[in-house]
């Protein structure tokens, strides 16, 4: 990462990530088809009603472990074995700590946010269910992310790879199971969901804990050493609360569609945002190459590489979305009958589609200014304009447009506003912080 081709390696690093995400992907969506198909559209609708709250519930962790990929990466690319094993022992501790934090959470305030979301009547109990069960094994998802963090920290996107094969058909197979044979609508696609992160979180803690080098990891040992634990924090906690601040941006844009009070409305958004996911196919891989690119570098004093990584994982990431965009926008309407027959929910998720989906190649740019900066070791200041463009944006779209003009289109139109106007910014402050890094 820190002396060789930086195209090839970036590639070489990316493509079984891409593999990943389409696997992920594709098992995601066998789910909520499964769910759609055999279980109806309350059903679906009820499933897609929880996820901008898990999402919003997990984002501070998700962030950490974004913050232990870049201090175990430059860490790495200095070569301090002791702070190696102190950064990934940390991790895994911190991994298990939140993960019964969240478990808690998520078992006895599901429904109190569900309300706050004004969910409709008919299935706010088929989603607190869901989330309830979601939440008991919440604490495999984080031990799995940590630990693929540390992976890539090094390198390694394929054995990952490996792993979400496995437990993505396990996944499938048991949602088959339980939702189409055992009749146990939501209540099976939840367990089936922890079974299989189980699976996975297993899968990834044997190969650390069999590992030769500086990356074994000791289950019998975790403790926090206070510096890396700091340093998580520092990367982590600004890295959470953007994502949190998403969550929370987009909890505001579930309850205004949760405001039409239609089934229909809500199942066709979840098929849509399920589709959605495909686009980040496009792109995610280079800008999880972003970040870890630029940590090493920084770690092994190329400096002279940031940019470069930057300019290339750039072009990348919009040909990526703009391909997968046009691919996701034409074959919108036959891939929304494979989650329901109702024409009524169709058209509401191809409006998603056309208004967030197809355009979605601006929240890839912003992803990369502001990975970068993470990997440079800024981490506040681009979480602070994140919040200030995202869910400002978004927040004051949806308070004063959205009343005069109470239609779909209004509500989506506020995600590609939301990321032109905070990726002009993050640009902005990338430059000024390149010169102080660089020169």
């Amino acid at each position: 990462m820190a002396n060789g081709p930086l195209l090839k390696n970036i590639f070489i690093f990316a493509i079984p990530l891409i593999f990943t995400n389409i696997l992920q992907m594709l098992f995601n969506s066998a789910d909520t088809i499964i769910v759609g198909k055999f279980a109806g559209d309350q059903a679906l609708a009820a499933v897609g009603a929880t996820g901008s709250i898990v999402f919003l519930i997990t984002s501070l962790f998700n962030g950490l472990a974004t913050g232990t990929n870049v201090i175990v990466a430059r860490y790495i690319g200095t070569g301090n074995k002791d702070k190696i094993k102190d950064s990934i022992h940390t991790s895994i501790a911190l991994a298990s700590a939140g993960g019964v934090v969240l478990t808690f959470v998520g078992l006895f305030f599901s429904k109190f946010f569900l309300q706050m979301m004004d969910t409709p009547s008919d299935f706010i109990d088929l989603s607190a269910t869901y989330m309830r069960i979601y939440f008991l094994g919440v604490i495999f998802l984080l031990l799995y992310n940590f630990g693929s963090a540390i992976l890539r920290s090094r390198g390694d996107t394929q054995r990952p790879l490996y792993f979400l094969m496995l437990s993505g058909a396990l996944n499938v197979v048991l949602n088959f199971i339980t939702v189409k044979f055992m009749n146990l609508s939501v209540v099976g696609a939840a367990a089936a969901t922890v079974t299989s992160e189980a699976v996975s979180a297993f899968l990834v803690l044997r190969v650390l804990v069999n590992e030769k080098d500086s990356t074994k990891l000791d289950l019998r040992h975790l403790y926090f050493d206070k510096e890396s634990f700091l340093e998580i924090l520092r990367i982590g906690i600004p890295a959470g609360l953007s994502g949190a601040v998403f969550a929370l941006s987009n909890v505001v844009i579930q309850s205004s569609i949760n405001s039409f009070d239609s089934t229909d409305i809500v199942a066709g958004n979840s098929a849509g945002a399920n589709i959605e996911n495909f686009v980040y196919i496009g792109y995610m891989a280079f800008n999880q190459a972003t970040i870890t690119f630029t940590s090493q570098c920084m770690g092994a004093g190329r400096l002279d590489r940031i940019k470069e990584i930057m300019v290339k994982t750039l072009i990348l990431v919009v040909i990526g979305a703009v391909v997968m965009g046009v691919a996701v926008y034409l074959s919108g309407p036959l891939v929304l009958t494979l989650y329901t027959d109702k024409p009524a929910v169709i058209d509401v998720g191809m409006i998603r589609i056309k208004y967030v989906a197809a355009l979605l190649v601006f929240n890839g740019i912003l992803d990369v200014f502001v990975n970068s900066l993470r990997g440079m070791g800024s981490s506040s200041l681009p979480t602070i304009l994140m919040i200030i463009g995202i869910c400002g944006v978004r927040l004051l779209w949806i308070y004063t447009m959205f009343p005069l003009h109470r239609t779909l289109k209004t509500i989506y139109l506020c995600f590609p506003l939301s990321w032109i106007v905070t990726s002009i910014v993050e640009f902005i402050l990338w430059i000024i912080v390149y010169k102080k890094v660089v020169y």
